[in-house]
């Protein structure tokens, strides 16, 4: 079975945000604004999505 893997694209910029908010961003592989990360679709990836959702989107999942 292959690994499930999902695929997020940064989208708003993180200035004002709290430390926590940034620090899971940059724990996603995200650096600069319109970059994008493939990651394994678990729930730790998917617990991480869904606090910085208003600043990432989700891309593809496959």
């Amino acid at each position: 079975m292959a690994k499930k893997l999902i695929t997020v694209r940064f989208k708003r910029s993180t200035i004002g945000c709290p430390k926590d908010q940034v620090d899971t961003v940059r724990g996603l592989g995200l650096r600069k604004l319109r970059d994008e990360s493939t990651l394994p679709n678990i729930p730790a990836v998917r617990g991480m999505i869904k606090k910085v959702i208003h600043l990432v989107e989700v891309v593809k999942e496959e």
